[in-house]
């Protein structure tokens, strides 16, 4: 399922015009993305939670010479599922 097909899917099941779901999965995902640059995490009761996980930093391999390269620490997004969607899954 695509970004159009969910927008679609949410219109239909809430009973609003396109745009408007539109609008309200954008400022879901703004509010998400805004949460997280904070180091806050966000949690859906059954669905699951967001949050901010490290990467240290670490020693790669360049694939085309092999040379030894230099990878910087990184935060990364991360999703931790629910027991409620673990159970609708399986």
């Amino acid at each position: 399922m695509n970004k159009t097909e969910l927008i679609d899917h949410i219109a239909s099941e809430a009973d609003i015009s396109k745009a408007a779901a539109g609008r309200a999965l954008d400022s879901a995902v703004d509010a998400v993305k805004k949460t997280l640059k904070k180091g806050g995490q966000v949690t859906l009761v059954g669905f699951g939670t967001f949050y901010v996980g490290k990467r240290a930093a670490r020693v790669g391999r360049n694939p085309r010479t092999g040379d030894a390269i230099k990878i910087k620490a990184a935060k990364v997004p991360k999703f931790r599922a629910g027991k409620a969607l673990k159970d609708a899954i399986n």
